[in-house]
């Protein structure tokens, strides 16, 4: 079965169908763009073996064309109101199962091998920007076995993903996708393309996810704290934000001596620092402890 789904006119058809009405705490937008749809699939590199886990199917727009390109689609909707709908306008595509449930409450690596019993596979969303970090963190830290994740979301949150040193943009989001994933943007996604119409670009990036991390790390929990707090004061200095941070338990002439280790200057911010920096100081700071 081919997708029918991703036009406007389709999509006020279901949605009137239904008498669905938008959910504003869910950050409900749908696509109503066919080119951007296929897009996303070509991106995620989806092929007719691949199991996927869809976040977030709305009324099953983007799940048509994964169906349609795999071998199996699990679809997971908070929604409970879009659950008839997606009984409907995926009734006849077989290898879709929808599940009626929070993500970040769902047993993924249960689930991973309850349906797809423990094998790779991928992941695809159109994620909505209150919930964002906190997906793709519990998807990155589990170490589930994930190829890639594929993710829609606001341009911003897409450029702090794969920002480096020195801009703005660069934060804790970058250095922890970027210290799990290759980041790559696949396509830019005009408010015109969605359904209600949002007031922000969306970017559609692919985190293919590294088999080992780039960089070394004695204890990967203490140097996510370390970029936290590095992050937590953008205008102080490292060391300051370091010894403000809450929790943060090392003294002064501890840090300056980690950092004159790792040769990294006493009045530098944590954004200048990249990520092997980071790592490299991770691992002083934790042999002083």
């Amino acid at each position: 079965m081919k997708p029918y789904l991703g036009t406007l006119g389709g999509t006020k058809e279901i949605l009137k169908k239904y008498g669905f009405v938008f959910q504003k705490k869910y950050g409900q937008n749908f696509l109503i763009d066919s080119h951007i749809l296929e897009k996303i699939v070509k991106a995620a590199e989806i092929e007719d073996d691949d199991f996927v886990l869809e976040i977030g199917p709305g009324i099953g727009t983007m799940t048509q064309y994964l169906a349609s390109a795999a071998r199996k689609v699990v679809a997971v909707e908070i929604d409970r109101f879009l659950i008839p709908v997606l009984e409907d306008t995926l009734k006849e595509f077989p290898n879709v199962e929808v599940i009626q449930k929070d993500i970040l409450k769902v047993d993924l690596a249960g689930l991973i091998q309850e349906k797809n019993q423990g094998k790779p596979i991928k992941v695809v969303a159109n994620l909505p920007y209150y919930i964002t970090t906190p997906i793709l963190m519990e998807l990155l830290e589990q170490k589930l076995p994930i190829t890639s994740i594929t993710v829609m979301v606001q341009k911003e949150v897409a450029d702090r993903m794969r920002m480096g040193p020195g801009t703005k943009e660069y934060g804790a989001l970058s250095l922890a996708v970027q210290y799990y994933a290759k980041p790559c943007t696949a396509a830019q996604v005009p408010p015109s393309c969605f359904i209600p119409r949002p007031k922000v670009g969306s970017t559609v990036i692919q985190l293919k996810i590294y088999e080992k991390p780039p960089v070394i790390v004695k204890n990967e929990q203490f140097m996510f704290q370390v970029i936290r707090a590095s992050f937590n004061q953008r205008r102080k200095t490292l060391v300051n934000g370091l010894l403000n941070y809450p929790g943060f338990s090392l003294e002064k002439d501890k840090i300056l001596e980690a950092l004159e280790t790792c040769g990294i200057p006493g009045n530098i911010r944590g954004e200048s620092l990249s990520l092997v920096q980071f790592a490299q100081l991770s691992n002083a700071l934790n042999e002083r402890l």
